[in-house]
């Protein structure tokens, strides 16, 4: 959120692009960035999800448009920029979050060349294009927040998730990337690096982490709203002065050894 942001009616609508946001993280920062204003791009692969977290936001009072691409396919990534582009009418794009993810977990030689590519292209492609995209016109008007999802496990290796590890330690990396790119001219880029949340897609796991978890010194999983408000702060304008940054909120898990 821009600091000199106006609440006059006349003020064209502050847009805020949110990927992966049917549904756990993505969908409790939609609803949030909503509550704060910004007209919210809900992005998904599911139409039936994408309109019911639009129901959800336009319910509470709040202004959405769901949209639906799957992001592990480039082709989906550039008809999502042309769909924003053409929703935005020349309106600025004011936030970007990458939050999007795929790819599945499996053993390095179990893992497929479609498995590979998914989380390439989920974490790493989409954010590029997206961020190429959208991030010049922001630089060009002096403000912009990009806000990239990555991992807590991109600093610490866990077994059989190779390939979603590594394209998250990328994401991080272009984090830090886009921050001397763009920084210098108004656009704020930092990354949120959550640890086990507990959200429909890891539900399947949930019950061989019970060690894990038991484990952490906040000793459970993240609710998806706890790492949205993190998500939400980076974007308003208390952070203004935060520029490459990863924030990890991970229950404590990078900072104690386990014993």
């Amino acid at each position: 959120m821009m600091d000199d942001k106006s609440t006059s009616s006349t003020r064209p609508a502050s847009w805020a692009l949110v990927t992966g946001s049917t549904s756990g993280i993505g969908q409790q920062t939609a609803i949030r960035l909503a509550e704060d204003g910004y007209s919210v791009v809900v992005s998904g692969r599911d139409k039936a999800r994408a309109e019911q977290t639009q129901a959800l936001i336009e319910a509470a009072g709040g202004s959405a448009v769901g949209l639906v691409a799957d992001l592990s396919d480039p082709s989906a990534v550039r008809g999502l920029i042309a769909e924003v582009n053409q929703l935005l009418q020349g309106e600025p794009l004011d936030v970007l979050v990458n939050n999007a993810g795929g790819g599945g977990f499996a053993p390095t030689e179990a893992t497929t060349e479609q498995m590979f590519d998914a989380a390439f292209n989920t974490h790493v492609k989409a954010p590029y294009l997206l961020t190429g995209a959208f991030a010049p016109a922001m630089a060009e008007r002096g403000h912009g927040v990009i806000v990239n999802i990555g991992s807590m496990s991109t600093t610490m290796a866990t077994n059989g998730t190779s390939a979603f590890q590594a394209s998250k330690a990328a994401l991080d990396m272009l984090t830090k990337s886009w921050t001397a790119e763009y920084g210098p001219r108004g656009v704020r880029v930092n990354s949120v690096a959550p640890g086990f949340v507990i959200t429909p897609a890891n539900e399947a796991y949930r019950d061989g982490y019970g060690g894990f978890l038991a484990s952490l010194p906040a000793g459970r999983g993240a609710r998806p709203e706890e790492i949205a408000e993190v998500i939400r702060f980076l974007v308003s304008p208390q952070a203004s002065y935060i520029q490459g940054a990863t924030i990890v909120a991970d229950g404590g898990k990078s900072a104690v050894i386990a014993l």
